[in-house]
């Protein structure tokens, strides 16, 4: 059993392609999308319509919600602009993506943890940063669930570690490598433009988890964000940072 595992793709349709032909090339039983899908001033519209003809199962993160359920005033440049570029048809396949699935083969999916999407399952604040957390804040964020593998999403990072025979997992971000965040103030920063995802695979009595970095034309995404004011977006896409060192 083979799982490619996405995430955060925030509408860079650009990256979206890039990663799906590199999970055609490896070959894979299911691809899973844990959420973030299309908020963002890139390609919200497309990026749905691509995913809701994939065959993929998906689910919904913060910003679906957000976008979905904030009124206008309260929501975020990135929500508030994909809320505008959306669709009834694209907006009713948001809204009735699931929060949590737990796959038949104790695989369970989440897009921050399994009792909220969003709280960092295996990241910690620390001075504006974001740190591995501990085994014990990760035991409590996860409230009693236990799968053989939990795979999340929202903080951006690639990571995946070992805890009480279970591997927890993040594919990382597919489509914003850096972002800022004020609720508490922190950053995330990968330093590289490129995309990411990972692959979960049953072999040899056990789980195992690879993680892939994507090169795409990310150029043409971060001077589309840049042609559209966002030059926080525009420099986390060139350089998988909040600004350019």
């Amino acid at each position: 059993m083979r799982i490619a595992l996405v995430s955060d793709i925030h509408g860079n349709l650009a990256a979206l392609e890039a990663v799906a032909a590199d999970i055609r090339r490896r070959g894979v039983d299911r691809v899973a999308n844990l959420g973030d899908n299309v908020s963002g001033p890139l390609w919200p519209q497309e990026t749905a319509q691509y995913l809701m003809a994939s065959g993929w199962l998906h689910l919904a993160g913060n910003h679906e919600r957000q976008l979905l359920t904030l009124p206008p005033e309260q929501q975020g440049l990135s929500d508030h602009y994909a809320r505008t570029q959306l669709n009834q048809a694209e907006l009713g396949w948001l809204a009735a993506l699931p929060a949590v699935l737990h796959l038949d083969n104790d695989v369970l999916l989440c897009h921050g943890t399994p009792h909220s999407d969003h709280t960092y399952l295996l990241e910690t604040i620390c001075n504006g940063s974001t740190v591995l957390a501990s085994a014990h804040a990760i035991k409590q964020r996860l409230q009693g669930s236990r799968a053989a593998v939990i795979a999340c999403g929202h903080t951006h990072i690639a990571r995946n570690i070992h805890l009480e025979g279970m591997l927890l997992v993040n594919p990382g971000s597919v489509g914003l490598p850096a972002y800022a965040d004020d609720c508490p103030p922190h950053t995330v920063e990968t330093g590289s433009p490129d995309a990411r995802y990972a692959i979960i695979e049953y072999r040899n009595g056990r789980w195992q988890a690879s993680h892939y970095r994507i090169a795409y034309p990310h150029q043409q995404a971060a001077d589309l964000a840049q042609q559209r004011q966002r030059l926080d977006w525009a420099a986390a896409l060139r350089h998988g940072r909040i600004t350019q060192a």
